[in-house]
């Protein structure tokens, strides 16, 4: 398998650089999306999570109370990892199981905003691909997109690591400071490049 893994902070634009990837046939694994469907209602990992945090933030449906655990594990440094502790591993196992449905395709994307603050991937991983942009327009975008306030979303910012940190150890960064145009074409280049990346490894 050739996979690519798209990273970066919040706002920074990898569910739409993503988007741009799979409209060009690119076979996408999200682990937001699989999280997203672990903590549906009736997910053996609610159990856990209710176990361990109790009924407030699990919904009267049964699924993750996300605005409760969101202002919860941010605030408190000892529950997110309790709570990446319960949620981890099951992604983890979940997304092997996803990229190994794709292993034909030339390359596939792993889009994993935690890439660098986790060893988990690093195995299946060839390149890493960075979204990037200003602190300022991570926030703005942020906070427009789902209502968090700004306090909120600088503290998810200083739960990830640095924009410095990230850039010193891509593979390859996209500048998504501008249009979603011109994230589009940036994608394509870079999509010919992992073509052709592929094509080479042969």
């Amino acid at each position: 398998m050739y996979v690519v893994a798209l990273t970066g902070g919040i706002g920074t634009g990898k569910s739409e650089a993503a988007k741009v990837f799979a409209s060009l046939g690119v076979p996408i694994v999200d682990v937001d999306v699989i999280s997203r469907h672990l903590t549906t209602a009736g997910q053996p990992v609610m159990k856990k999570i209710a176990d361990a945090f109790g009924q407030d933030f699990v919904t009267e449906s049964g699924a993750l109370n996300r605005p409760a655990m969101r202002e919860r594990i941010f605030a408190v440094d000892a529950d997110r990892k309790k709570l990446e502790s319960i949620l981890h591993p099951v992604i983890h196992e979940r997304a092997l199981q996803e990229l190994d449905k794709n292993r034909d395709a030339p390359y596939q994307i792993l889009a994993i905003p935690l890439f660098f603050e986790t060893n988990r991937y690093s195995g299946v991983v060839k390149r890493t691909l960075l979204v990037d942009c200003e602190e300022p327009q991570q926030i703005s975008r942020t906070m427009e997109r789902s209502g968090m306030t700004e306090t909120t979303v600088r503290s998810i910012i200083a739960a990830q690591a640095s924009r410095s940190y990230r850039r010193a150890l891509a593979n390859d960064i996209i500048d998504n400071t501008g249009s979603f145009e011109e994230l589009a074409e940036k994608v394509k280049e870079k999509h010919e490049k992992f073509i052709q990346a592929c094509i080479d490894s042969e």
